[in-house]
């Protein structure tokens, strides 16, 4: 097979990898922020915009270098403003030690989970 073929997908499949990871990291922290009624440890916090990022970088690489799926690049948009809700309560929340909103949270979460199933579906369909 040609690698040129394959290289979108490839990057595709790593950027969902990516997601994964910072999908358990906010799973763990959404848990400790509804159950726990505080805020996560910031390590937790930067690991999961660390991998977020990751894939976040990875997928704009792609759309703007390969021919991707619509799929894949309406999970970018989506990501995106996913993206903007982490730096919200990163930066107006976790870093001045206030509580992070639940509905933020909520929509950051479900905005992410929306992309993420239609980046799995570009990069296996």
């Amino acid at each position: 097979m040609d690698p040129d073929v394959m290289q979108p997908n490839l990057m595709l499949q790593s950027a969902t990898g990516l997601f994964v990871l910072a999908a358990l990291g906010g799973l763990v922290m959404a848990a400790i922020r509804l159950f726990g009624k505080r805020n996560p440890p910031p390590w937790l916090a930067l690991a999961h915009g660390l991998l977020a990022g990751a894939g976040l970088t990875l997928l704009v690489f792609a759309a703007l270098t390969t021919a991707i799926p619509r799929l894949a690049l309406f999970a970018l948009l989506l990501f995106l403003v996913a993206a903007a809700g982490g730096i919200v309560m990163n930066l107006g929340y976790q870093w001045k030690q206030r509580p992070l909103p639940v509905p933020l949270m909520i929509g950051h979460a479900l905005l992410a989970i929306v992309a993420f199933v239609l980046l799995l579906g570009a990069s296996l369909g």
